[in-house]
């Protein structure tokens, strides 16, 4: 998890590339030619080498179209009856749900 403060470096798509070719046509490790190229992490290369591998884009961000069949799925309503009614039904349940915290005055 990113710590409060803390900066990101960011490679360009040749740098990348670069980097993943030093790797693939020398026999150095991935420590070895990460500490030469300037990466913080050895990990970072050896997920760049293996997407190189299966012939991915090194970044999936970017162009990233939102999925709409992604998370829950939104309630239509066709009148606001029927969405009165449906907050009601809600309100219904957890009122039966929870007893304890409702507090109606008699």
């Amino acid at each position: 998890m990113a710590k409060k403060g803390q900066t990101f470096q960011t490679y360009t798509e040749e740098f990348k590339l670069n980097a993943v070719r030093s790797y693939v046509e020398g026999s150095s490790s991935y420590k070895v030619v990460a500490d030469r190229e300037g990466i913080r992490n050895c990990s970072q290369l050896k997920v760049w080498v293996k997407k190189w591998k299966n012939g991915e884009a090194f970044d999936e961000r970017k162009n990233n179209v939102p999925n709409p069949m992604k998370g829950r799925p939104r309630t239509a309503f066709s009148s606001v009856e029927e969405e009165r009614d449906y907050l009601q039904a809600q309100v219904d349940y957890l009122k039966k749900r929870y007893p304890n915290l409702v507090k109606e005055k008699r």
